[in-house]
């Protein structure tokens, strides 16, 4: 575990995209800021974090055969990795929104965006990048049903160590995948999958309301969700959302 800590950058997933081109870099190479001034999240939105109380990190992980089809198993395994290292800290009600979302309650509290680097069908190496409101009291009126560690648990983190707990349980998830050990991964990761199950309030894409039950993950990584009708429809990221 190599860690480069960086007092103020962009983007650390740009910042380790960057490198990865002009240095053969170690595995699990992690760029760590204390303030992230153009933090990115699934779809080009915006990670909004204050200086000094968070964890925003991004981590290279390299893969010696690793099918490109087989993405979303790397999605599970990096949301379960934090997953757990919450759960180990006692934050309760924890649970993965769809794709990769940690949430308390229905308050988020971190963020993770992937970004493979890919030749011909296989996932040569990806930049994982987290955002995790750790010790962060306060936040904008703009930021609807967000949270942090500190507000939810009433404790103050050491971010060295939850950064290093953090490193140490994906790569853990990572030998896992690279083991192929997908059925567990995927069991595991919809046993804590956020609304499962259970009826709930969707928006697709063209702002029409509908009822559904999440049923699972399709083979290229869409949410799969049960219509009114019992029929199965499957959607992408940004093609649906709950209310």
């Amino acid at each position: 575990m190599k860690i480069i800590k960086l007092n103020a950058i962009a983007s650390t997933n740009s910042f380790l995209k960057e490198m990865a081109k002009d240095s053969a870099l170690e595995n699990f190479t992690v760029v760590q800021t204390e303030n992230q001034l153009n933090g990115r999240g699934q779809q080009h939105a915006k990670w909004v974090s204050d200086p000094f109380k968070n964890l925003t990190f991004s981590v290279f992980v390299k893969f010696k055969d690793f099918n490109f089809l087989d993405k979303k198993y790397l999605n599970f395994a990096i949301s379960l990795a934090i997953f757990e290292v919450l759960k180990e800290e006692n934050i309760k009600n924890i649970a993965i929104k769809w794709p990769n979302d940690i949430l308390s309650g229905k308050q988020k509290i971190c963020g993770i965006l992937i970004e493979n680097n890919i030749k011909g069908t296989k996932i040569n190496s990806s930049v994982i990048g987290i955002g995790l409101n750790v010790n962060q009291k306060l936040f904008s009126e703009s930021l609807k049903n967000v949270s942090s560690l500190s507000n939810i648990s009433g404790k103050i983190f050491d971010l060295d160590d939850l950064l290093k707990k953090i490193i140490l349980q994906i790569e853990l998830k990572i030998r896992k995948l690279e083991k192929q050990d997908f059925k567990s991964l995927e069991t595991d990761y919809l046993n804590v999958l956020y609304k499962k199950n259970i009826p709930t309030m969707f928006k697709d894409s063209k702002d029409v309301l509908f009822m559904g039950i999440i049923r699972g993950i399709s083979n290229d990584g869409k949410l799969k969700i049960e219509l009114e009708n019992e029929s199965v429809a499957e959607f992408g990221i940004k093609e649906v959302a709950m209310v």
